[in-house]
């Protein structure tokens, strides 16, 4: 069994986990990291994407990330995420209904200007990723 470390999740919303994983899968700006027990000191900003914290008795949970900060110290990891939303919190329906009126957006795209496009595309881009955690098994 793979030895557990301390592990906070926190959103301006609150708390998310405040406890023992063995692993928390994410994606930095610099790429998808994994960090366990006895990982060296590390920080970096957060990307978006899916994220997967495996608890100590075993059971994985998947979220989905939008940006933030992670911080290994000493042992402990702690990640404040801008937006932190565990699969089953996501509302599938509402996320597809995001991903639709961004490309609708997109689509005119011409007629926008580079602030609109970018905000659309990130629109687009959280949407793409809650659907995906949403529907992944």
């Amino acid at each position: 069994m793979a030895t557990p470390f301390h592990l906070q999740i926190a959103t301006p919303d609150g708390s998310k986990l405040d406890g023992q994983a063995t692993r928390i899968i994410l994606r930095t700006i610099d790429g998808d990291v994994c960090v366990m027990a006895k990982h060296t000191n590390y920080c970096s900003a957060l990307g978006m994407g899916p994220a997967k914290v495996v608890l100590e008795d075993g059971t994985v949970r998947t979220a989905a990330c939008m940006g933030g900060m992670i911080n290994v110290m000493d042992g402990e990891c702690r990640v404040v995420a801008t937006t932190w939303e565990w699969k089953e919190d996501i509302d599938l329906e509402r996320a597809q209904d995001a991903k639709k009126r961004a490309q609708e957006r997109l689509a005119t795209k011409d007629k926008l200007g580079d602030k609109d496009v970018m905000l659309a595309e990130a629109k687009l881009k959280r949407a793409l990723i809650r659907s995906d955690v949403a529907n992944k098994k």
